[in-house]
């Protein structure tokens, strides 16, 4: 039976979870993933838990924040005038815009508060300072 090694191509099948049991994503709406193992196109922490697996294993694994999107950071918060942005512009929390920086560099962020004076933009990733949980199945090997 082949085992998952550096280099491997495989398919997994898995649902993420978060502490509260909700489910940030699952492969059962988009089909499973395949990837390399050693490209880095997947959390290093989710690689080391498949080496050594066979087909049809399955595993449960936890991966600290620190490991997956890392801690939320107040520099990643950005306080704009409300001014700044169209009068006539609807800004609602939760909305994400795309903004573009000094040096024409560009960031999506999302609208974490707005009132008449202040626009709060969070430009964390939406899992940052979460734990990740994978129920995790290897469904193919090569």
């Amino acid at each position: 039976m082949q085992r998952v090694q550096q280099g491997s191509i495989v398919t997994i099948s898995y649902i993420g979870t978060l502490d509260n049991g909700r489910i940030f994503h699952s492969t059962e709406l988009e089909g499973p993933l395949t990837v390399a193992i050693g490209n880095g196109a997947i959390f290093p922490a989710l690689e080391q838990a498949l080496l050594g697996m066979t087909v049809g294993e399955v595993r449960n694994l936890t991966i600290p924040a620190a490991e997956a999107y890392g801690p939320r950071l107040e520099a990643n918060l950005l306080k704009v005038k409300r001014e700044l942005f169209p009068p006539d512009r609807q800004l609602v929390v939760g909305d994400k815009l795309s903004l573009t920086f000094a040096g024409g560099k560009q960031r999506v962020m999302m609208v974490a508060a707005v009132d008449e004076r202040e626009v709060v933009l969070d430009g964390n990733h939406p899992l940052a300072g979460c734990d990740l949980t994978f129920a995790l199945r290897l469904d193919a090997v090569d």
